[in-house]
Parts: C-alpha cells; sequence; structure tokens
C-alpha cells in the first residue's frame, strides 16, 4: 500500500513543443528546445520507470513525431486525461500505446491508512470544477488548463489544485510531476467548500 502510494504522481500542461507558452505562461526557458529538455529532466527526476503518473492534459503542441519521441522519453506509466489540446491523440501517426488508458475524466482512489474509510478519493479532470464526486466528504479534485492562474491569485477553492507545471513551479520550485503525498500534504491544510445541499445530509 505504502509503496503504491510512493510511486503516483499528478501533472498537467507540459505543453511540450509549444513556443509560445513560454510567453503565456512565463516560463524562463531559452527557447523551446531547452523547455522540452528540461520539462523531461525534470519528470524523470521524480518518476520512475515502473510509477503511475496521471497528467490532466495538454502533453504537446507539436507535430506528432516530435511528441512520440518525448514520450518515450518520459519515465512511468502515463495515464492521460485530455485537455483542449489533445487533438492529435485521435491521428494515428500519434503513439497511443504509450499511454495506459485515454480518458476525458477519471476519479481514482488510493488505498492510504491515513485517510478514513474506502481511502483518498481524487476526481482528475482537464478542467476545474466548483463541486465534485463526493466533495463533501474530502474527495480531492486535481486539474490543469489554468496555468497557475487562479491559485496563485487567491483563488483556491476547497480541496481542489491545479497540478500543472506551472503551478508545480510555483510550489515546488521546479516544473515537475507533483507527488500523491505532496498533494495530500497541501490538502490537509485546505478546508471543505461546501456551498451545495450536501452538507444538509451530512
Amino acid at each position: 500500500m505504502k509503496n503504491r502510494i510512493n510511486k503516483i504522481h499528478f501533472t498537467s500542461d507540459t505543453h511540450f513543443g509549444h513556443r509560445n507558452i513560454m510567453k503565456y505562461a512565463n516560463r524562463a526557458f531559452n527557447d523551446v528546445d531547452h523547455m522540452d529538455e528540461s520539462l523531461i529532466a525534470s519528470w524523470n527526476s521524480v518518476v520512475d520507470v515502473d510509477d503511475e503518473v496521471y497528467h490532466l492534459g495538454d502533453v504537446a503542441l507539436t507535430d506528432e513525431k516530435r511528441t512520440n519521441k518525448i514520450l518515450n522519453r518520459l519515465n512511468g506509466k502515463i495515464h492521460l486525461i485530455t485537455g483542449n489540446h489533445e487533438k492529435s491523440v485521435l491521428r494515428k501517426e500519434y503513439n497511443r500505446d504509450r499511454f495506459e488508458w485515454i480518458r476525458g475524466i477519471h476519479e481514482l482512489y488510493v488505498d492510504d491508512e491515513d485517510v478514513k474509510g474506502k481511502g483518498q478519493m481524487f476526481v482528475l479532470c482537464h478542467y476545474s470544477m466548483r463541486v465534485w464526486n463526493k466533495s463533501h466528504h474530502g474527495s480531492i479534485h486535481l486539474y490543469g488548463h489554468s496555468h497557475d492562474s487562479l491559485d496563485s491569485k487567491g483563488q483556491e477553492w476547497g480541496k481542489s489544485m491545479d497540478v500543472g507545471v506551472d503551478a508545480a513551479n510555483r510550489l515546488l520550485n521546479d516544473y515537475r510531476p507533483f507527488s500523491y503525498r505532496e498533494i495530500v500534504n497541501i490538502m490537509k491544510k485546505r478546508d471543505l467548500h461546501e456551498i451545495d445541499h450536501h452538507v444538509a445530509k451530512r
């Protein structure tokens, strides 16, 4: 159980090969090659070959050949939650076999003896939600898309957070995936944000 916990990671919005993202997200790299190489090195510094990585969308904005080469250099078993820039995933040239599965949204349960009941539940989606399944019972919602433009501006929303590489750079000082334990420790400091009728049924 503990062994698996140490092998789970979350990330989003790597935007490999996307030159303009350096400007849009204020990424301090010399050029797109420097960005890609840095992101690959940061990923592999924390992810082993048999670890699980949940990528919450927008893997790359470049051609399929370049994307495939990058995917083949990344450690881990990658599960993809599709973002708004995943059109190339549907093209036959894209190496879909590099992913364990590809989905639009996913609920993940992790056995954790520190969490009462059935363990820790995660709701994974590329986009931020205000309410999600079992949010009133402490489930954690992870998302991307926003490039750290919500939490960094004081718009934190209950037990949810952006796990994109731009948020990681602010919180971890590196453009790398978050570990399971890092996410849980951050969420321990946040209160539930109960806004709908479910709070009355507890």
